[in-house]
């Protein structure tokens, strides 16, 4: 297979292959049973041979054993990778109802302090074993500490060299605007798919393709369903879509028929499932690239390969036409 087409990130116009690589399920997230860090690692250097070149984790991810793999992975070949981590999110105490999604269900809570943001990237490059990331975003905005505190300090780490360009997760038109007036907004990552698609109905994807900025798809494949993979509602112990109400019985049962549309649209192009859901997120713009994650090669290359993918004009009114699913997101 040959490298994928490329796309370019942020402002700075940085190069990147037109599909990433989300590490966070090697390590968090989908359950234990199946993780295994030198497979992971293999992942990640096949996905360098093809050029998917963002690769995409954070701290709060195992925590902190997400970007410790990544750094073993990627040693040796630091200039192959584009590399983007986060910040701002901790694990640990009660679980912080504020944060109005699946981190509350884990403990998890938004922290976004200047200080805080200080320590968390100094101890993020030590983890990845490297001088500087290419990407740093805040993984959710703190309701108790103003967004141009968090930002200011963020925008001390572009200064320092620490990192070549900062981003945002999760956040609003209004929220972007306010960043926006402090530094450069490169990237914004948030969830888009087929059966996700609040940033285009908020507007933030437009704003982002108005400003050089990159928009970042995370769970493009719907956390896996969109590939067709998943029939029922068995997720072994410490997978968080046992939780999400989408995955529940009755709602996924209904979502299943979202799947048939696109296994057909995948029939007639001699595609994937995964493949089409990929190229859809894709179509949505030049300034999108999309961050599926796995745990297999073969599902790696499989991924890639949406990037090949000519979405015509019927099979994109077809799913744009898709309705919205069955249960809310978290």
């Amino acid at each position: 297979m040959n490298p994928i087409p490329t796309r370019v990130l942020g402002p700075e116009r940085v190069p990147v292959g037109a599909i990433g690589l989300g590490c966070m399920g090697m390590s968090w997230a989908y359950g234990e049973a199946e993780r295994d860090d030198e497979r992971s690692a293999r992942v990640i250097h096949r996905a360098l041979d093809l050029g998917v070149t963002l690769l995409d984790t954070s701290d709060m991810y195992g925590p902190f054993t997400n970007e410790e793999l990544v750094g073993r992975a990627i040693a040796g070949r630091r200039d192959e990778v584009v590399l983007a981590t986060k910040g701002g999110l901790v694990v640990g105490g009660a679980p912080d109802a504020r944060t109005g999604d699946a981190h509350a269900a884990y403990g998890i809570n938004r922290v976004g302090r200047p200080d805080h943001l200080r320590g968390a990237i100094d101890a993020s490059l030590g983890r990845l074993g490297v001088d500087h990331v290419d990407l740093y975003q805040l993984h959710r905005v703190d309701p108790d500490v103003p967004l141009e505190e968090s930002w200011g300090a963020m925008a001390e780490f572009v200064a320092a060299g620490k990192t070549r360009a900062i981003g945002l997760s999760e956040v609003s038109v209004e929220e972007l605007e306010r960043a926006h007036a402090i530094h450069p907004v490169a990237s914004v990552q948030s969830e888009l798919s087929l059966w996700t698609r609040d940033a285009i109905d908020g507007g933030v994807l437009a704003w982002c393709a108005e400003h050089d900025a990159t928009f970042i798809p995370f769970s493009p494949l719907g956390r896996g369903f969109l590939t067709g993979s998943i029939t029922a509602a068995t997720f072994e112990a410490g997978d968080f879509r046992a939780r999400n109400p989408r995955f529940r019985d009755e709602a996924l049962a209904a979502n299943l028929a979202l799947v048939d549309a696109v296994k057909e649209v995948a029939a007639g192009l001699d595609a994937t499932p995964a493949q089409v859901a990929l190229a859809w997120v894709l179509a949505q713009g030049e300034h999108v690239v999309p961050i599926p994650g796995t745990r297999r090669v073969e599902r790696l290359e499989e991924n890639a390969g949406a990037a090949l993918v000519d979405l015509d004009a019927a099979a994109l009114a077809a799913l744009d036409a898709l309705p919205a699913p069955t249960g809310a997101r978290y």
